[in-house]
Protein backbone atom coordinates (compact mmCIF):
# COMPACT_ATOMS: atom_id res chain seq x y z
CA UNK A 1 0.00 0.00 0.00
CA UNK A 2 1.16 3.53 -0.67
CA UNK A 3 3.05 5.12 2.24
CA UNK A 4 1.05 8.35 1.97
CA UNK A 5 -2.24 6.45 2.24
CA UNK A 6 -0.98 4.62 5.33
CA UNK A 7 0.18 7.92 6.82
CA UNK A 8 -3.27 9.42 6.20
CA UNK A 9 -4.97 6.40 7.80
CA UNK A 10 -2.55 6.54 10.76
CA UNK A 11 -3.24 10.24 11.31
CA UNK A 12 -7.01 9.82 10.89
CA UNK A 13 -7.00 6.88 13.31
CA UNK A 14 -4.82 8.80 15.77
CA UNK A 15 -7.05 11.88 15.67
CA UNK A 16 -10.20 9.77 16.04
CA UNK A 17 -8.85 7.79 18.98
CA UNK A 18 -7.44 10.94 20.61
CA UNK A 19 -10.78 12.74 20.18
CA UNK A 20 -12.80 9.89 21.71
CA UNK A 21 -10.29 9.47 24.56
CA UNK A 22 -10.26 13.19 25.40
CA UNK A 23 -14.05 13.29 25.22
CA UNK A 24 -14.24 10.46 27.77
CA UNK A 25 -11.92 12.41 30.08
CA UNK A 26 -13.19 15.98 29.65
CA UNK A 27 -16.80 15.60 28.37
CA UNK A 28 -16.65 18.44 25.83
CA UNK A 29 -19.24 16.74 23.61
CA UNK A 30 -22.21 14.71 24.75
CA UNK A 31 -22.08 11.16 23.42
CA UNK A 32 -25.24 9.90 21.75
CA UNK A 33 -27.67 8.55 24.31
CA UNK A 34 -27.88 4.75 24.29
CA UNK A 35 -31.21 3.55 22.96
CA UNK A 36 -31.41 -0.02 24.22
CA UNK A 37 -31.57 -1.31 27.79
CA UNK A 38 -28.55 -3.48 27.10
CA UNK A 39 -26.50 -0.47 25.99
CA UNK A 40 -27.52 1.53 29.05
CA UNK A 41 -26.61 -1.34 31.38
CA UNK A 42 -23.30 -1.97 29.59
CA UNK A 43 -22.23 1.70 29.73
CA UNK A 44 -23.25 2.01 33.39
CA UNK A 45 -21.17 -1.06 34.24
CA UNK A 46 -18.13 0.27 32.38
CA UNK A 47 -18.46 3.70 33.96
CA UNK A 48 -19.06 2.55 37.53
CA UNK A 49 -16.13 0.14 37.40
CA UNK A 50 -13.83 2.91 36.08
CA UNK A 51 -13.12 0.83 32.98
CA UNK A 52 -14.06 3.77 30.75
CA UNK A 53 -11.40 5.87 32.49
CA UNK A 54 -8.79 3.22 31.68
CA UNK A 55 -10.01 3.05 28.07
CA UNK A 56 -9.80 6.85 27.84
CA UNK A 57 -6.21 6.88 29.11
CA UNK A 58 -5.23 4.15 26.64
CA UNK A 59 -6.96 6.00 23.80
CA UNK A 60 -5.25 9.31 24.57
CA UNK A 61 -1.86 7.64 24.89
CA UNK A 62 -2.35 5.65 21.69
CA UNK A 63 -3.71 8.65 19.79
CA UNK A 64 -0.68 10.75 20.66
CA UNK A 65 1.61 7.85 19.82
CA UNK A 66 0.00 7.44 16.40
CA UNK A 67 0.18 11.15 15.65
CA UNK A 68 3.90 11.34 16.45
CA UNK A 69 4.51 7.94 14.78
CA UNK A 70 6.15 6.28 17.78
CA UNK A 71 5.39 2.70 18.90
CA UNK A 72 2.75 2.48 16.17
CA UNK A 73 2.93 -1.30 15.74
CA UNK A 74 2.50 -1.77 19.51
CA UNK A 75 -0.43 0.65 19.62
CA UNK A 76 -2.19 -1.28 16.85
CA UNK A 77 -2.12 -4.43 18.98
CA UNK A 78 -3.27 -2.56 22.09
CA UNK A 79 -6.05 -0.74 20.23
CA UNK A 80 -7.36 -3.92 18.63
CA UNK A 81 -9.20 -4.90 21.82
CA UNK A 82 -10.82 -1.46 22.00
CA UNK A 83 -11.69 -1.54 18.29
CA UNK A 84 -13.26 -5.00 18.49
CA UNK A 85 -15.29 -4.04 21.56
CA UNK A 86 -16.43 -0.77 19.93
CA UNK A 87 -17.40 -2.72 16.82
CA UNK A 88 -19.40 -5.31 18.78
CA UNK A 89 -21.03 -2.64 20.96
CA UNK A 90 -22.18 -0.61 17.97
CA UNK A 91 -23.32 -3.63 15.95
CA UNK A 92 -25.28 -5.31 18.77
CA UNK A 93 -26.28 -2.58 21.25
CA UNK A 94 -26.19 0.65 19.23
CA UNK A 95 -26.89 -0.27 15.60
CA UNK A 96 -27.89 3.31 14.77
CA UNK A 97 -24.21 4.33 15.07
CA UNK A 98 -22.71 1.20 13.46
CA UNK A 99 -20.37 3.24 11.26
CA UNK A 100 -18.21 4.27 14.25
CA UNK A 101 -17.37 0.70 15.20
CA UNK A 102 -16.88 -0.46 11.63
CA UNK A 103 -14.57 2.44 10.74
CA UNK A 104 -12.42 2.01 13.88
CA UNK A 105 -12.05 -1.71 13.28
CA UNK A 106 -11.29 -1.22 9.57
CA UNK A 107 -8.57 1.36 10.26
CA UNK A 108 -7.07 -0.88 12.92
CA UNK A 109 -7.00 -3.92 10.62
CA UNK A 110 -5.42 -1.95 7.76
CA UNK A 111 -2.73 -0.61 10.08
CA UNK A 112 -2.08 -4.06 11.58
CA UNK A 113 -1.65 -5.44 8.08
CA UNK A 114 0.73 -2.63 7.14
CA UNK A 115 2.90 -3.30 10.21
CA UNK A 116 2.73 -7.11 9.86
CA UNK A 117 6.53 -7.37 9.50
CA UNK A 118 6.87 -5.95 13.02
CA UNK A 119 5.01 -8.96 14.43
CA UNK A 120 6.87 -11.74 12.62
CA UNK A 121 9.39 -12.27 15.40
CA UNK A 122 6.63 -12.41 18.00
CA UNK A 123 4.74 -15.05 16.06
CA UNK A 124 7.66 -17.43 15.52
CA UNK A 125 7.78 -20.62 17.52
CA UNK A 126 11.09 -21.27 19.21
Amino acid sequence: MNAKIIMAIRIAFGLTILFFGCNKLFYFMDPPAPETKGAIYFLKALTSSKTMMLVAIVEVTAGISLLVNKFTALMMVILMSISVNAFLYHIKLDPKNWFIGVSLLAMNIVMLYFYKDSYKELLQSK
